[in-house]
């Protein structure tokens, strides 16, 4: 018999209509309210129960005291650490104020960027994240005074160096037979004075891209042979006839970077590229071609010693490189090499005056200098173009005069 009443009673329930259902709620609820309690527990836990409950109460009241304060003190501007909130990557040093870069903007930037998209062409500027591409391809003082960094070979390197951004990949797409003509196409529309060309490594190709990079440097002398061409290129697993293939396209700086000092660079670069690797495809660039202006760069702040970089510079001096470069490694993701430290302009001008003394032709010193340096470019360029006119004294002249501006001038 119970066990018909329950569907009973819920058929009746269901038949009652809504108003009636929620005074039936009502009366049940009433009936709990007052209903007796449960029986209680002994005293002694009772009371702990209760002191852990007034701890529990004290402890959100001190919180909540303490996030007014906070929110107090953010909205009055009150610089005490304990009314900040630290976001990103708060254990690493800051960026300092020196490092900090405008937004890239302007008509001749615009036009080098629509260029670039048209034509299908890479360039390190984008690709490695410069903090400079603004000013450089800028142009600020004229569009002849403009630079921009050409990557050839496709955006995707063979080899993982630790400090890079460009993408990686054991096997890369094929070389774009068209990408020498447009090349030399868009710099023959933007009428720069000076260009600078660099490459990704590739090790998958026999000869590691020697006659790509020689045929665009070619092309772009063929239509514009008043433009001087830099560039930096791969070490070429070390082969002299890639070295010389490119040394004698035409070129007017060769450019290969050394990166770091000899005990840091296991860490820093990929296992294929080796310190005395590097040095030895300066020296024999200059084998090659005797009057080639030839360039390094070295990143500071990669846990260098002070001994190490003027060891670096003298054994730069003795393969007779002929510009030198520091610069300050930031750090492009999370997933690339810490920053070791941030090192201070008063150290990079150190760096300069050192270098200079021992001989180096030109020195780009400073937080924001990059292997292709503007004041750099400037400066190579009237040199090269005085000893086409055969002035030795007019090059000491425009050393003298253009050496002066490196501490301010920032680079692509």
């Amino acid at each position: 018999m119970f066990a018909v009443e329950k569907p009973l009673a819920r058929a009746a329930s269901r038949a009652l209509s809504p108003a009636a259902q929620l005074a039936t709620f009502a009366r049940g609820s009433r009936n709990l309210a007052t209903a007796a309690p449960p029986p209680t527990q002994p005293g002694p836990s009772r009371a702990a129960a209760s002191a852990r409950v007034q701890a529990f109460r004290e402890k959100l009241a001190a919180d909540a005291d303490e996030a007014e304060r906070s929110i107090d003190g953010f909205a009055a501007g009150d610089d005490a650490p304990s009314s900040r909130v630290r976001m990103g990557r708060t254990g690493e040093p800051r960026l300092p104020s020196y490092l900090k870069t405008s937004i890239p903007t302007g008509a001749t930037f615009n036009k080098i960027k629509k260029d670039v998209r048209a034509l299908g062409l890479s360039t390190v500027c984008e690709e490695a994240r410069c903090p400079n591409i603004g000013e450089c391809w800028g142009g600020e003082g004229g569009k002849d005074k403009a630079t921009a960094t050409i990557m050839l070979m496709g955006d995707t390197c063979t080899r993982g160096c630790r400090f890079c951004s460009v993408k990686t990949s054991r096997t890369p797409g094929p070389l774009d037979v068209h990408e020498p003509e447009n090349t030399a196409e868009a710099i023959s529309r933007w009428g720069l004075g000076y260009i600078v060309l660099t490459s990704v490594d590739r090790d998958d190709l026999i000869d590691g891209g020697s006659a790509h990079i020689a045929s665009t440097i070619s092309r772009i002398k063929s239509k514009s042979p008043q433009i001087l061409v830099e560039a930096l290129v791969p070490d070429f697993s070390g082969r002299a006839e890639d070295i010389d293939r490119v040394a004698t396209s035409g070129l007017d700086v060769f450019a290969h970077n050394v990166e770091t000092v000899e005990s840091r660079t296991p860490f820093v670069r990929d296992r294929r590229a080796k310190y005395r690797q590097s040095l030895e495809v300066l020296r024999q660039a200059k084998r090659a071609k005797p009057g080639l202006i030839t360039k390094t760069s070295i990143m500071l702040g990669c846990g260098e010693e002070d001994a190490e970089v003027e060891q670096t510079l003298r054994e730069l001096r003795e393969a007779n490189v002929d510009v030198v470069t520091f610069g300050q490694y930031m750090r492009p993701t999370k997933r690339h090499m810490k920053v070791s430290e941030y090192v201070t302009p008063a150290k990079f001008e150190h760096w300069q005056q050192t270098a200079e003394s021992l001989g180096f032709l030109y020195v780009a010193s400073g937080p924001l200098v990059r292997s292709s340096y503007k004041a750099g470019e400037f400066f190579i360029k009237n040199v090269i173009e005085q000893r086409q006119a055969s002035s030795p004294s007019a090059i000491s002249f425009a050393k003298k005069d253009l050496a002066r501006p490196t501490s301010v001038i920032t680079e692509s």
